[in-house]
């Protein structure tokens, strides 16, 4: 086959490429690694699930890959420089789920803003449901940069959201910050001004346990806190003790390691913090970025004179171009992380 396919296209792309190549769509090899090393030799391309990891051994088994294709972005279950050695072109659609995170942390501040919503619904006296918040007049803390925050803070700000911001790895003076209306500051006085918290920073091993006791205990008293940022950014007794003393009220999170708050950890049955299972990226619309994109970087990968030398399909040429470009999902096109000096070297006083 030339394309294995453990990750599922929508229709319309997988039809596409099936009128180019060779397309077999196996999802039970993901969770069968000697059946997987099996189907390798002959496959040319291949699209995977976030759980299955590329080494170099893998990449032994696989002689004529060419493209290994994931529709999320994630940094540590990819060998990049096996990949790079092999000339294996790894393909993540990264801009796919930016829309609809920013989304999903929006409706985040909304729910926890207005929890009374819930005990209405299920039927409960109005003197039994608890009294709701406005967003407009608040202030939020955007904790990260990443492409998400740049689509968040204009819809904060259209709901009249005050918005202040941290990133290590963005200057305070950078310009982005005034582009995206935030006013930049340490995270110690972001945490005490803020009445709540969005938590999108791209994480890197150095900040595993970084939200520890030392930083939590400058939060504001009651804070809300929603995030679409690796668990293991948070130091997971701190946590439980911010949670449960009243610095912070209540904290969405998706994505969480599914250890993160198993029965034997401190976080284990705390009633205010709520997990979800990567809702943030779980919309039709981005599936269906996500599939062009990884479809159309496979045809031009194994095929790139043809790909080169054929318009691309009007369903889905709109798709790649704002990808590519970031459109209104990277401000400028703008990586804030790669035209600003880090602030990296503050952060390693908060570890302490």
């Amino acid at each position: 086959m030339e394309i294995l396919l453990i990750d599922p296209l929508v229709p319309e792309a997988l039809n596409w490429l099936q009128e180019r190549y060779d397309v077999s769509y196996h999802p039970e090899l993901g969770d069968d690694p000697v059946a997987l090393r099996k189907a390798m030799y002959k496959t040319r391309a291949i699209v995977l699930p976030p759980h299955v990891i590329v080494s170099k051994e893998f990449l032994d088994f696989s002689p004529k890959l060419q493209v290994v294709a994931r529709m999320q972005m994630s940094s540590d279950n990819t060998d990049l420089d096996a990949c790079a050695r092999r000339r294996v072109r790894v393909v993540q659609a990264r801009s796919a789920t930016v829309r609809s995170n920013a989304e999903y942390l929006l409706y985040g501040l909304l729910m926890l803003y207005r929890r009374g919503m819930v005990s209405a619904l299920l039927g409960r006296k109005l003197a039994q449901v608890r009294m709701g918040r406005e967003l407009a007049g608040s202030t939020v803390g955007l904790v990260g940069l990443a492409p998400v925050a740049h689509t968040l803070a204009p819809m904060l700000r259209g709901l009249g959201v005050r918005l202040v911001g941290y990133d290590p790895a963005v200057h305070h003076a950078a310009a982005i910050w005034s582009k995206l209306g935030v006013e930049p500051m340490p995270i110690q006085n972001l945490l005490a001004r803020a009445d709540a918290v969005s938590l999108q920073m791209v994480y890197a091993s150095r900040f595993k346990g970084w939200l520890n006791d030392h930083l939590l205990s400058r939060c504001r008293p009651g804070q809300l806190w929603v995030g679409v940022s690796r668990s293991s950014l948070f130091d997971p007794d701190a946590l439980a003790t911010a949670l449960t003393d009243g610095r912070i009220d209540a904290c969405l999170l998706d994505g969480a390691n599914p250890q993160f708050a198993a029965e034997g950890t401190p976080l284990y049955g705390i009633p205010n913090l709520h997990l979800t299972p990567r809702l943030g990226a779980h919309t039709r619309e981005a599936k269906l970025r996500a599939s062009w994109y990884v479809a159309y970087r496979i045809h031009e990968t194994l095929s790139p004179q043809q790909a080169h030398g054929e318009a691309r399909p009007r369903d889905f040429a709109s798709t790649l171009d704002g990808m590519d470009s970031g459109g209104q999902e990277v401000l400028d096109g703008e990586d804030p992380q790669v035209i600003s000096p880090s602030q990296w070297g503050s952060i390693q006083s908060y570890q302490h």
